[in-house]
């Protein structure tokens, strides 16, 4: 987590506070649930990208020489609306495998359709059918779960799926 986003929940948790003390049940509440769904899509996130950074560890202690990079702070779209999270770009040669994820932070940004709590791309330059779009929805049991949403499946995402998108990447059957 960030300076700035460490300092964006301090701010919001005094906020949340300040409205119990003064009597807005409305506003507090507001801000306690935004401040789990932000949690939720944070560990989302987080797991996301941690799958494709363990087996992309995996792949290249079996020799597939992965180069890995992170980026912060970065801005996709989905639809119309700007998504801002943090971007994993994997390499291997020529093929690159772009893992994109976040959430729109401010209201111009717009919204996550379908209930969702944040959107992801997986996206390999150059191979578009094997893309997937990825919603974090709230499961029954209150844990973020990331569900595929593109043309090919719809599904809960796998490791299975994780590990295919490295084979895809490194062009092992």
């Amino acid at each position: 987590m960030s300076e700035l986003d460490e300092a964006w929940a301090v701010a919001l948790r005094e906020a949340e506070q300040k409205a119990r003390l003064t009597g807005r049940r409305d506003v507090a509440e507001y801000l306690s649930l935004k401040n789990s769904n932000d949690l939720l899509r944070q560990a989302g996130i987080d797991w996301l990208l941690s799958s494709f950074t363990i087996h992309a560890g995996e792949a290249n202690r079996n020799g597939a020489s992965l180069q890995i990079a992170t980026l912060p702070g970065h801005r996709f779209k989905v639809a119309n609306s700007t998504m801002v999270g943090k971007l994993l770009t994997l390499t291997s040669g020529v093929r690159t495998l772009y893992v994109e994820a976040g959430w729109p932070r401010v209201p111009r940004d717009g919204i996550v359709r379908g209930g969702g709590l944040a959107c992801a791309n997986i996206r390999h330059l150059g191979i578009k059918a094997v893309s997937d779009e990825l919603r974090l929805l709230k499961s029954n049991n209150g844990s973020p779960t990331w569900s595929i949403i593109s043309a090919r499946h719809r599904h809960s995402l796998l490791e299975a799926d994780v590990r295919e998108h490295i084979r895809i990447l490194i062009d092992r059957k």
